[in-house]
């Protein structure tokens, strides 16, 4: 039996897309929903830490996530021959620690966005703490989208950088929303 030639395998059907269109938008609503109803549980601990040592814990977590992010954005800027002044094409283990940068990042993000869902939930008391929750339900639907494109190769090149950025922008406001503010003696310039 021969294998199947490109135009022989079965198409998806438009609901398709649109299911995985709605995918991230799916995981970012889940979120805040579950953060507004849920009661916070402002005794819970992170690592065996809880109240203020919980809180600079997370803000130093915070700010090695949004180191390592900007890493794995300059190392796709380098993979994608966007990095100024770096060797074109990118070595051979670059994109291999692109991923392995990126696994991390994210499973360095669970700990801290676990404590923040379970000790406060999504709050809109304040701009400072709407932005901060809100830009924590987007971060989870931003790695849903990007999981996504980087899967399905029949995408508009422009999504993966697109999302990409986006996932760095978002972990950027939480830092400063959330790690910045607290570091610096519960302030944050213009917020």
């Amino acid at each position: 039996m021969r294998p199947p030639v490109p135009h022989d395998l079965p198409r998806r059907r438009p609901w398709q897309a649109l299911l995985w269109m709605l995918a991230p938008v799916a995981v970012t609503l889940g979120l805040y929903w579950y953060g507004r109803t849920h009661t916070p549980d402002y005794a819970s601990r992170l690592f065996g830490r809880q109240g203020n040592d919980a809180t600079e814990l997370k803000a130093q977590l915070g700010s090695v996530l949004f180191g390592l992010a900007l890493v794995q954005l300059l190392l796709a800027l380098w993979m994608y021959g966007r990095l100024p002044g770096a060797p074109r094409p990118a070595p051979g283990p670059v994109p291999t620690v692109h991923r392995l940068g990126g696994l991390i990042v994210f499973l360095l993000s669970l700990p801290i966005a676990q404590h923040c869902l379970v000790t406060y939930g999504v709050q809109l008391s304040s701009p400072r703490v709407a932005l901060h929750s809100v830009t924590g339900c987007v971060l989870y639907g931003a790695f849903v989208a990007k999981v996504i494109v980087v899967r399905h190769r029949r995408l508009p090149g422009w999504m993966l950088p697109l999302v990409g950025g986006a996932l760095v922008c978002a972990i950027g406001v939480l830092w400063y929303t959330g790690a910045l503010w607290f570091l610096n003696g519960y302030q944050a310039p213009g917020l």
